[in-house]
């Protein structure tokens, strides 16, 4: 599958190229690579926001032409409606789907529980933390009860600390309900502490340059040794395409972090402080 996009000059850019991943039911894919790598755009091509320049995207068989219930979005803002309150916010879905009421209020109890923002259900966003705003995002995602979560960087914006909380709230929510689950992050702890895989995209163009198995027991703690273990394999296979994205960008005065500059006069620059 190749995505390309036109250039005014009656060019194109390809941001992604020859890209085949095969995602089984009820797996956890983590999509961790530089800016610039198509993440988004694969997850934007499964969702059916996008369709590619060649080739298909599949589920279970059946070419995806169009956005589907069966495949929803959350993405890094909570875009919670801030007139709503948090109950009605995880309702709308299903509002807008003619579901009925009982069944709405049923579904949307039922995923803020899980969510543990029951309490908070007749708050407005703006009364409610950033995680909280991105949990209340999470039952609204759930709410149609989707065969596929798509995730783009849902905890790029919240703290370390928030971030660890909601990491282990959507492994138990993601172990309760066997979704499959698409994640998009930058965060290599993330993607290795979440995902039973984690797929190492190249840049310039796109492309799926690792695919790694990530085969600890669960649940995961956040400092576990063996996920800074393997942290620290997907952070060297990164560099590269990182380095190679910085050189692009950058003037030709840019050099990679450790590289000698010792030998000139202004390489003394600093010495003896």
């Amino acid at each position: 599958m190749t995505k390309s996009w036109p250039r005014d000059d009656g060019g194109a850019v390809t941001t992604l190229a020859s890209v085949d991943l095969t995602i089984r039911r009820g797996q956890f894919v983590c999509l961790c690579g530089p800016s610039g790598c198509g993440k988004t755009t694969i997850l934007n091509l499964i969702a059916g926001l996008e369709t590619p320049s060649t080739g298909a995207v599949r589920v279970a068989g059946v070419t995806v032409t169009a956005p589907s219930p069966e495949r929803t979005v959350m993405f890094q803002e909570s875009a919670l409606f801030p007139w709503l309150t948090v109950r009605r916010n995880v309702e709308f879905p299903l509002e807008i789907a003619g579901v009925s009421r009982a069944e709405r209020e049923s579904r949307a109890e039922r995923y803020l529980r899980m969510v543990h923002l029951w309490r908070y259900r007749d708050s407005h966003p703006h009364e409610l933390s950033g995680g909280m705003r991105q949990r209340a995002a999470l039952a609204r995602a759930l709410v149609s009860e989707p065969a596929m979560l798509l995730m783009d960087e849902p905890f790029a914006a919240l703290d370390a600390q928030t971030r660890d909380v909601l990491h282990a709230e959507l492994e138990r929510i993601w172990i309760e309900t066997g979704k499959t689950v698409v994640f998009v992050t930058h965060n290599v702890r993330e993607a290795v502490r979440l995902g039973d895989r984690v797929v190492i995209m190249g840049t310039r163009p796109g492309r799926v340059k690792r695919d790694l198995s990530i085969a600890l027991a669960r649940p995961r703690e956040p400092n576990d040794r063996d996920v800074a273990s393997l942290s620290a394999v997907v952070e060297r296979e990164l560099k590269i395409e990182i380095e190679k994205v910085i050189r692009e960008e950058l003037d030709d005065a840019w050099t990679p972090a450790g590289t000698d500059l010792s030998g000139g006069a202004d390489g003394a620059v600093g010495g003896g402080i």
